[in-house]
């Protein structure tokens, strides 16, 4: 019975893997905004006009893009915890031969719910991402042919 129930629990397990390199990835990305943001923070007080207003729109893209990934990582978290809850549920109705399969799936459809709300914030962070590395069309003199 032990066998089954250990192999019943390696698919979440093989999930909450799956969410560790998503948070290991979101970590890094968020290191990185962090820094970027710390480097804005030095030239604020130093910048006037026009590139005062630039440092103030990245340090705005850059505050939503750490709020879209903490929010993520939270969900991912929360998605781990809930498929920790899962194996252990598996286990105990294992262990104890009570039908604990409805409790188990529940935890595992929650588990898999938090883990898509955290995906989709990191596809917004993403996009937040790309759309404050857009170059302006002004650099790009579309106007002249070159």
């Amino acid at each position: 019975m032990i066998g089954e129930t250990i192999q019943t629990a390696l698919t979440p397990v093989f999930v909450l893997v799956a969410i560790a390199s998503i948070l290991n990835f979101l970590t890094i990305r968020l290191g990185r905004v962090v820094d970027r943001s710390r480097e804005l923070q030095t030239s604020h007080g130093t910048t006037e006009g026009v590139e005062h207003d630039m440092v103030v729109c990245e340090m705005r893209a850059l505050a939503k893009r750490i709020e879209l990934v903490n929010h993520a990582m939270l969900m991912l978290v929360l998605s781990g915890l809930s498929i920790g809850v899962t194996v252990v549920i598996l286990f105990i109705g294992g262990l104890t031969e009570q039908d604990l399969d409805q409790v188990a799936a529940g935890a595992f459809i929650l588990s898999i719910l938090l883990m898509v709300v955290g995906l989709v914030l990191f596809l917004l962070e993403t996009r937040e991402a790309s759309a404050s590395l857009r170059i302006p069309e002004t650099y790009l003199e579309l106007d002249r042919k070159i």
